[in-house]
């Protein structure tokens, strides 16, 4: 019988994924791409790319576990890296747009009624919303980043940072009520 060595001391288990140890660093992988999936997905509308992304984010993060600390918390050190993998992809692929023009061309699905409101349809709505605006909305609302940190982030102004941010919540309460309208049947 083969006896397989469970790690129990977080700690330990990053020290020897630094070291090179590849069953400790599949451990770890193991441990936190579901959730760092959800955090480049949040960012990522194509389900292909955040899982490239985050694998690419995976990549820094095990070429960089010498630099972690123990300050803080070690997933939240791994969301950092997330997020910036997500942010710089989007730079790279030239979505992210910070036009007050796209607001008015962009319609986010109704297929769903608000009754059905889950995870995954307010994801959808959140995905629906243009790049620049889903961008500020998640670092903003999910990640809780102040204006100023999403100013330095994205390289763009506070004021457009607010911008976005109180546009994106309009677009989203606009369609929540259209779903109620259409979920219950009246005007």
């Amino acid at each position: 019988m083969k006896i397989i060595r469970f790690y129990t001391n977080e700690k330990q288990l990053i020290k020897r994924s630094a070291s090179g140890n590849r069953e400790a660093q599949r451990h770890l992988y193991d441990k936190y791409a579901p959730k760092m999936l959800g955090v480049c997905r949040q960012y990522i509308k194509d389900i292909q790319f955040a899982e490239d992304v985050m694998i690419g984010g995976f990549v820094k993060v095990f070429s960089h576990l010498n630099d972690f600390r123990f300050d803080g918390s070690f997933e939240g050190w791994i969301r950092r890296i997330m997020v910036r993998e997500s942010i710089s992809h989007l730079r790279k692929r030239q979505f992210v747009v910070y036009d007050d023009a796209v607001y008015d061309r962009t319609a986010i699905p109704s297929d769903t009624i608000a009754s059905d409101l889950d995870v995954a349809h307010i994801q959808n709505l959140i995905d629906a919303l243009p790049e620049g605006y889903r961008a500020v909305f998640v670092l903003f609302a999910i990640e809780g980043y102040s204006h100023t940190e999403i100013a330095e982030t994205l390289n763009i102004s506070e004021g457009t940072s607010r911008s976005q941010l109180f546009k994106s919540r309009k677009m989203l309460k606009e369609k929540l009520k259209q779903q109620n309208i259409i979920g219950y049947g009246t005007e």
